[in-house]
Order: C-alpha cells, then structure tokens, then sequence
C-alpha cells in the first residue's frame, strides 16, 4: 500500500489459507478465486485439489465434488461449478500452488492495475513448487472448522474515524437500516442501496490512507464500503470500518444480498480476530501439520 498499490489477494482470506493447508502448501501459495459458477478445469496430469469457501455446486466428472477435504483428480478429469448455492467466491487450490509470475512479492490478480491477470478460455496453468509442501495428515474438515455462511448475520463494525461529518439521525439510520449491495459492485467496492445518511457537514476530507472495509459515505448518503482492490487512500468522510474478523463473511455477499450494520469494540473485534487465528491453529494440529 506504500506503494499506492492495494493489497489484492483473496476476498475470503480463512477460505483460502485453509484450502491450502488442508494440501500442505504454505499458507499464501496461489489459489485460484472463482466467482460465481460456470468454470470448467481439466487436470492434464494427476493432481491433488482443495475447494473451499462458497458452495458453488462442483462436480468432478459429473458426480458432486466434496469441499474443505483433499480431492485427487486423475488426467483427464474435469471440476465443473455448474451452480451457485451458497456464497459468492470458491478457491481451488492445487498441491504445489500455481506458478503464476510474482509481482511485488505477491501472485495476487489486481485487474484494473493490470497486475496479474485473470484466466482466459484454454489457459494451461501450471503447478508450482512441490518442494514446499509438508507431510500432513489427508483430513475432511470437521464442520466446527467450516464457515457456515449466514450472509443474514450482522457486519460488525468499529465507528469512525468521521463521525462528526454524520448527524445522530445519520448514524442511527447507518446503524439500524438495511443495505443491498448494488450491481454496481466489484472487488475494489460494494456499493450499496438504502436510506440515505443524513450529512452534517461537506463529506470531502483531506486525503488520508483508507484500511481495508471502511466505509465512506458520498453526498448521496450511500456507504460505500472498500474491499481488497480499493485505493488506497481516499477523500471521503468515513463513518465506520468493517472489523477484520467479518471481512471474510463480507466478501461472500453478492448484489441483491442485505447488510446490516452493528457496531462492535475494539476489544470485540480483536478477540474475534485471534478466534478465527486459533481456528487456523487448531486445523494445522488436526493436520499434523509443522511449522
């Protein structure tokens, strides 16, 4: 972000970590972020795979495909997400990540800066470095350890740091209306549709850096809410920003889904934080997996 450059990578960040521990991968190998279904892969060599996060409907040849558990798929065979059930973006990772060209120290896509790029009908991709990969056990994950995906619960937040460009009517209304993510929404924002929050003054600050999940609210009185392809600073008021710990749920909403808002604590939002860390713990010592 020094650099004006956001951070990218996967919108559901515990998706993605996970569906590469459960092959012995580190952690940050590249994955492949699916949204929405559709997407057809033929393995043209043996392969070991993960998919994790939505339930985007996946078949391997025609029989349906089980999710958060290694899947060995032999040459020739082909993973189809041939229907969106729950969620918005799936990961497949392989065994050995893909060996796509590093930019800035990451493999992360980043469309609108042209870093990266996203896979085009007959791309062959390869499979990165085996040697990085660890003996762990072959593991189903237990569902304890499985986001259940109830896009219905609240987003948590932590108020400010502009409260004072929102008058209390603003704020109550921010808190207590609904929001619908927008078609107008992407990686890099959700926009989204409701009753307006009442401005108190001109929304336009001085530039200043903008975190991951804050949430700028424009003249027209709709939140805007940054995700991981967003600038990186920004000119707006902010009125909230989405806890780290919900960034993930968020991530998985789609146009036409509701948002509520509910205002969490600093303290709540880091002990929500190290839970989600101490599930990422406790499946690594479930997979025997060594550091």
């Amino acid at each position: 972000m020094k650099y004006g450059i956001p951070p990218s990578g996967a919108m559901d960040q515990y998706s993605y970590r996970v569906g590469n521990l459960l092959l012995g991968n580190p952690e940050n190998s590249a994955s492949l972020e699916i949204t929405l279904h559709g997407l057809k892969i033929e393995a043209l060599i043996p392969v070991t795979i993960s998919i994790t996060g939505a339930d985007l409907g996946p078949y391997l040849n025609g029989d349906p495909a089980p999710q958060w558990t290694p899947l060995i798929m032999k040459k020739g065979e082909i993973i189809h997400f041939k229907q969106r059930k729950k969620g918005l973006r799936a990961y497949l990772a392989v065994k050995g990540g893909f060996d796509v060209p590093e930019v800035l120290g990451s493999r992360s896509t980043f469309i609108r800066g042209k870093i990266g790029n996203p896979i085009s009908e007959g791309e062959i991709i390869s499979i990165g470095d085996f040697g990085a990969i660890k003996s762990i056990k072959s593991l189903a994950l237990p569902k304890l350890y499985i986001p259940d995906l109830n896009l219905h619960d609240p987003i948590q937040v932590i108020m400010g740091p502009q409260n004072e460009y929102y008058t209390l009517q603003g704020i109550d209304t921010f808190l207590n209306a609904s929001y619908k993510v927008t078609s107008q929404s992407d990686r890099m924002a959700y926009r989204t549709e409701g009753p307006p929050i009442e401005i108190a003054k001109d929304p336009g600050i001085i530039t200043e850096p903008i975190p991951r999940g804050a949430i700028q609210v424009p003249g027209d009185g709709k939140p805007i809410i940054l995700l991981w392809d967003a600038q990186v600073t920004g000119g707006y008021a902010k009125i909230a920003t989405v806890i780290s710990a919900d960034m993930d749920r968020l991530g998985q909403k789609m146009p036409g889904d509701t948002i509520h808002f509910q205002q969490a604590n600093r303290d709540m939002a880091i002990e929500l934080l190290f839970e989600k860390k101490r599930k990422i713990d406790t499946i690594k010592k479930l997979l025997n997996y060594q550091d």
